[in-house]
């Protein structure tokens, strides 16, 4: 073992195997939200059906799958997708916001701190605002693109301030956020009329999902999510302090650029596609700590697969508690997370204590 494992794994006792109980019971919880998300809706399929449809479309497989041709549709051309995409934004923002608590160290820090939400924000708004005509897929790459712009704006203000720590970077987020929505909310107010869209959009929700937009953020998002599992280990050391990280040979420059562009590009394939949904990147990883222990080698992907399970849980709380209508999805993560991660907060102290 060398020093970085020492540091990362031995050295403060840390345990970072997966237990296989843990890791059995939250892959039966992910298999069955998305196996209730497939089920559940106006058009009621049975899970039986579900599960031989599926089987059925794999290659050399051949199945009566027993279900109408209107099922078949609105399984394969509305349901799955929307579930693959809400399990890929809640896990995409879960593993995002593990990887800025991890860089921060600081538990309460989320994905959206360095301007990631803002700068989407804006970008979806001008899309709307002046490009209304554009093809359904404008306003995500908009958001997409306003997402990464706003973190790296806030990174090369936070470089050009002259700090070299995290609380300098923080600052810069918040400064960049705020004039980012200052400027979101003066465009708004040039076309008043597209106020419901832009509103609707910002509050989050998986109306528009589909094939082509899974398409679009599917490699950004592999690409993401294989560099923050990477980097667990590194995360670990980073968290004994920058001295002894580079007495252990461990960049700590280096590792926060990588694991803070790694988690940016993530948030922002999951605002694209999704809006803006609160509180997953900040209670799912604090429910992987409790299950896994404090390394990030376990957080990381335990983060990922509960926050997958959580979204599409919450998106079908959202399409089905005032059905034929739909919640905003960040309404329901504001319900069910606020309360939640203050139980978490409560537990976290009275351990402390």
């Amino acid at each position: 073992m060398d020093g970085a494992d020492r540091a990362g794994g031995g050295g403060r006792g840390r345990r970072w195997r997966i237990r296989p109980l843990v890791l059995s019971c939250v892959l039966v919880v992910l298999a069955v939200a998305l196996l209730a998300g497939l089920t559940a809706g106006a058009a009621g399929i049975p899970p039986a059906g579900v599960l031989r449809a599926l089987a059925d479309a794999l290659p050399f497989v051949s199945l009566d799958t027993g279900l109408a041709p209107v099922d078949q549709t609105v399984l394969f051309e509305l349901r799955l997708p929307r579930v693959l995409i809400g399990a890929a934004v809640g896990g995409l923002l879960a593993i995002a916001g593990a990887g800025y608590q991890g860089v921060f160290r600081n538990p309460l820090a989320d994905p959206y701190l360095l301007g990631a939400g803002g700068g989407a924000g804006l970008g979806a708004t001008i899309m709307i605002v002046f490009f209304s005509d554009a093809p359904d897929t404008g306003v995500p790459l908009a958001a997409f693109a306003g997402a990464v712009g706003g973190v790296l704006l806030a990174y090369n203000l936070g470089r050009a301030a002259g700090g070299r720590g995290t609380v300098t970077l923080v600052l810069a987020g918040v400064a960049v956020s705020s004039f980012l929505a200052a400027v979101q909310a003066f465009l708004q107010q040039l076309r008043v009329e597209e106020l419901e869209r832009i509103y609707a959009w910002i509050m989050g929700g998986l109306e528009s999902a589909d094939w082509e937009t899974l398409t679009m953020i599917a490699p950004y998002s592999a690409v993401s999510v294989a560099v923050l599992f990477a980097h667990g280990r590194l995360l670990d050391v980073l968290s004994v302090g920058d001295d002894e990280a580079t007495s252990l040979g461990v960049s700590a420059a280096r590792v926060r650029f990588v694991v803070l562009a790694a988690s940016s590009l993530a948030t922002a394939c999951a605002v694209a596609v999704s809006g803006l949904v609160g509180f997953v990147g900040v209670v799912i990883p604090h429910v992987a700590r409790r299950l896994a222990g404090g390394s990030y080698r376990a957080v990381l992907p335990l983060s990922f697969l509960l926050g997958a399970a959580f979204l599409v849980l919450v998106d079908l709380l959202a399409r089905t508690v005032i059905a034929p209508g739909e919640l905003a999805l960040g309404v329901v993560t504001a319900f069910v997370g606020a309360p939640f991660f203050v139980g978490v907060l409560r537990a976290t102290r009275r351990e402390a204590s």
